[in-house]
């Protein structure tokens, strides 16, 4: 084996409906060993679900097709391999479409599906295992949309031993599209935690797509080109080391800063990042500019993993509707509360009138007022809002109701309506997300190539040993000089935010060592509880990430119920690190001379 062999792998997509213009970008300019796509999400597969409902011939990523058709001659010819779980709940229906487009253009190429992940049939004997959600230990719902295993690397690394040019996967944890190929190319065992680690490490940081080219980076006012962003490529060596970077002459940026934020983005304890193949120890992880958008990374640990799948169920519980009003004048805010209110006592007496129950739950947001900063910061003075109502309930016709009795506030409330956004809201099936675990010896994973299918050995024995307790205490810094002066946390460190289920994620790094000790002071867990006090139903844990002088907060229960289920304006705590970075940090005169001079 070289040991100077690079592979050099590049991520084309975030989501389902992110550009299409990064594939063609990357096959052109990347000089790409391998090209993944990564476009499921929970959502995601209700959506395919219902579409497979309706069209047997469905439930895969369109968007797949779409961008790899017009690239395959240049994929062939410089022989690159593609690896996506667009293949959603119908991976055969994507495979014979994708075929035949290479057929039609003469290409002849090695297509290959890994099968396991979809247990929608097994839902009967799922109920007799007597399974509950993870969180909440409810009972599995009695019927479901969509049913998904978090499968790992072994499929796809089967495949590609097989000799398959594309794989096609279902639901798969999104880094081990990166695994995979390292695994392959490498010779990687399965038993090789620490390079397992840095490989999934390697996924991890490129599978947002653009977040660690300078995407939702805090200092984004430094970012240019947001009209042509470079999107991601690692190199990783066989040691599992490897350099993030972009392709050339795009926009963008990669640097320490870009690349921690994503690093620290959604992993919940850095110490403890639970994977099907590997529990990954990432408190030690490096990261150090090496050039012009360039950032190598290393320092990956991994132990065992555990011996079950997380596996996360979609299921109807009743409709929502959501419409928007656009309110001018004076006194918006005051208008927005009133009219919102008296919509909703208005239509909860039509449902009373009509038999048809109360609303599940009901909620409102002034947007304009600064709403997503709870009413103790919200503004009173804004002349222009967006009052969006939101309702639940049981029954579709009681929604309809109240997205008719909405359009009455332009005329017979108060004074200022001046737009009814979209007109009359559509309601739609309220979709909510179920997750738990399942040991892996209860699941069978296959490959299917060239007529040929495979099972897959998958090591189910498990071996994980939980760790001892590696939460912050309240402060684990001592700072001896007198703190004078305040300055926002934007000064002194980048941070991100991002959803772990009803979870909120909010990753903090430093920007140079020495202002650690003022951010670890003044930050606590209980601190940042109360700062988000109007969006917190749990508590808030914390841990510390030395390798990049970082801290890692997760507030339990603080999205509403999360992306499907939540009625907030923010379901995925999108915005929670940039309310954060505003928080005052108390600091030294010293410091802050120093800072002044650098911002100045």
């Amino acid at each position: 084996m070289n040991n100077d062999k690079k592979v050099r792998i590049g991520c084309a997509s975030a989501f389902w409906g992110d550009t299409s213009t990064a594939a063609k970008q990357l096959v052109e300019k990347g000089d790409l060993d391998y090209l993944v796509f990564d476009f499921l999400a929970e959502v995601t597969m209700s959506i395919l679900a219902s579409a497979k409902m309706k069209d047997p011939k469905m439930g895969y990523a369109t968007d797949f097709i779409r961008q790899v058709t017009p690239l395959l001659p240049m994929i062939k010819e410089d022989g690159i391999k593609i690896l996506s779980n667009a293949g959603g709940i119908n991976p055969i229906a994507c495979r014979d479409i994708l075929k035949d487009s290479a057929d039609k253009a003469g290409i002849e190429l090695s297509i290959a599906i890994v099968t396991g992940d979809d247990l929608i049939s097994e839902l009967p004997r799922l109920k007799d295992l007597e399974i509950t959600e993870m969180e909440s230990d409810q009972s599995i719902p009695g019927s479901c949309l969509s049913i998904n295993a978090y499968l790992g690397a072994p499929g796809i690394v089967q495949a590609l031993g097989k000799g398959a040019d594309i794989v096609i996967t279902g639901r798969c944890v999104d880094s081990a599209l990166v695994l995979a190929p390292l695994m392959h190319e490498f010779n990687w065992k399965d038993s090789d935690y620490d390079l397992l680690a840095s490989g999934s490490l390697a996924g991890h940081i490129i599978e947002c797509g653009a977040q660690c080219t300078g995407g939702n980076f805090t200092d984004w006012k430094e970012v240019e080109g947001f009209h042509d962003m470079g999107f991601p490529i690692v190199e990783v060596e066989k040691n599992g080391d490897f350099v993030v970077s972009k392709p050339n002459d795009t926009g963008g940026m990669v640097s320490f800063g870009t690349v921690a934020e994503q690093f620290l983005y959604e992993i919940g304890n850095p110490a403890e990042y639970l994977l099907p193949d590997v529990v990954c120890d990432f408190t030690q992880v490096s990261i150090k500019d090496i050039g012009k958008d360039k950032v190598r990374v290393s320092g990956a640990s991994g132990s065992a993993p555990t011996d079950q799948y997380k596996v996360s169920a979609t299921y109807m519980n009743g409709y929502r509707v959501a419409g928007t009003l656009v309110i001018g004048g004076r006194d918006a805010k005051e208008k927005g509360n009133r009219i919102a209110n008296a919509i909703i006592k208005k239509v909860s007496g039509l449902l009373t009138e009509y038999d048809l129950g109360p609303f599940n739950r009901t909620s409102y947001d002034l947007l304009g007022t600064d709403s997503i900063y709870g009413p103790d910061h919200s503004k009173s003075d804004s002349r222009e809002i967006v009052l969006r109502l939101m309702a639940t309930h049981v029954k579709k016709e009681a929604l309809i109701i109240l997205s008719r009795e909405m359009a009455q506030a332009a005329t017979g409330m108060a004074a200022g309506v001046i737009n009814y956004l979209g007109g009359r809201p559509p309601v739609s099936q309220s979709i909510h997300l179920f997750s738990f675990l399942l040991s892996k010896d209860q699941i069978t994973v296959e490959t299917h190539l060239n007529n040929e299918i495979t099972s897959i050995k998958i090591a189910t024995g498990g071996g994980y040993v939980q760790k001892k307790d590696n939460r912050r205490s309240s402060s684990n810094s001592i700072i001896g000089k007198q703190k004078t002066v305040s300055v926002p946390l934007s000064k002194l460190a980048f941070a991100r935010s991002g959803d772990k289920g009803d979870h909120a994620n909010i990753g903090v790094i430093s920007r140079k060592p020495e202002y650690l000790p003022y951010i670890q002071k003044a930050l606590s867990s209980d601190l940042v509880a109360n700062y988000f006090s109007h969006v917190l139903d749990g508590e808030v844990l914390s841990w510390d990430v030395p390798g990049i002088n970082g801290i890692n907060f997760l507030l339990k229960n603080a999205l509403g119920g999360g992306g499907m289920a939540s009625l907030n304006i923010d379901p995925q705590g999108k915005s929670y690190a940039q309310q954060l970075l505003e928080y005052e940090i108390p600091i030294d005169d010293e410091l802050f001379a120093n800072l002044k001079v650098e911002y100045e």
